[in-house]
């Protein structure tokens, strides 16, 4: 009758890896300051508690993983990977430092400073679980004040809000743009009141904060449009014109594919960032980094 496995201990875990690493037992003892013979009786009852033998020790000098031996080292790396894992989490906590960051950013924030910081960060702080939200306007400022995201990178509101901090974080240029074939990119300015005429493509406001406010639209003929790719496809296509940051446009701009246009009435401006962040439940370590990342970027602008 085979009897089923007994659990090994995280020290017998721990005294195998470290064979496995090394390539012997005797050099296993040297790295974990022990003498030969415990090390060598570590792994024979962690073999005796798992029924199998682990190393071949009869065909070569050097200990030899059996196939057994294999499939428990590629488990024993989850486990003792997972305990030290928690340990450092658990470190972080007792230090002050969050087990995971809600963070709502605005669409137009340029993706290589959303790359930047959010890579820099998962080596900083590898043991801090990120919830990343990408809004457009409002939609970054009610995440914040209804707790859904800790911090928000949130666009020019104008909102006097009671209990929110805001920390400037640079801003974005915007341009007006079409495709080249649209009628309001031929040669030369535009007559003021020209863009009424034509469809504009306007980001769209999911949040009940500012979801009933228009920012830059100066067409009564609107597509509305909740996702800034999508605007920015139809744009390219000629459907209508609208307002980019040059950051996402540049490259169609240099190509051909879309053309700045000379409105008198619309033309463009910055689209200015601000970190926020409620004053009741300001950010720890991990979040303050955050917001201290995006400030120094504006800086490097």
């Amino acid at each position: 009758m085979i009897s089923d496995p007994g659990t090994p201990t995280l020290d017998q875990l721990k005294v195998f890896l470290t064979v496995v690493e090394v390539g012997s037992f005797a050099g296993a003892a040297r790295t974990l300051h022990r003498a030969t013979s415990v090390v060598s009786y570590a792994i024979s009852n962690l073999e005796m508690q798992l029924g199998v033998s682990l190393f071949d020790r009869n065909t070569t000098r050097k200990p030899q993983l059996t196939e057994a031996g294999r499939t428990v080292l590629a488990e024993a790396r989850t486990i003792i990977n997972g305990v030290n894992g928690l340990r450092s989490k658990v470190s972080g906590l007792l230090h002050g430092l969050e087990a995971e960051v809600h963070l709502a950013l605005d669409v137009m924030l340029p993706a290589e400073r959303v790359v930047d910081a959010l890579k820099t960060f998962s080596q900083v702080f590898p043991t801090v679980t990120l919830h990343l939200h990408m809004e457009a306007l409002g939609a970054v400022t009610q995440r914040v004040i209804e707790k859904q995201a800790a911090i928000g990178i949130s666009g020019p509101l104008d909102i006097g809000r009671d209990g929110l901090e805001r920390v400037g974080v640079g801003s974005v240029q915007l341009v007006p743009v079409a495709a080249p074939a649209h009628p309001l990119a031929s040669g030369g300015g535009n007559e003021p009141g020209a863009a009424r005429n034509f469809v504009q493509l306007v980001l769209s406001d999911r949040s009940a904060l500012t979801g009933d406010r228009d920012f830059a639209v100066v067409s009564p003929h609107t597509w509305r449009l909740a996702d800034l790719g999508a605007k920015h496809m139809l744009l390219k296509e000629g459907i209508g014109w609208g307002n980019m940051p040059v950051a996402m446009v540049q490259a169609d701009l240099d190509a051909g594919h879309l053309v700045e246009l000379d409105l008198p009435d619309c033309k463009g401006g910055a689209y200015a960032f601000d970190a926020i962040y409620r004053t009741d439940s300001p950010p720890g370590p991990a979040g303050r980094w955050l917001i201290e990342r995006f400030s120094q970027q504006a800086g490097e602008l």
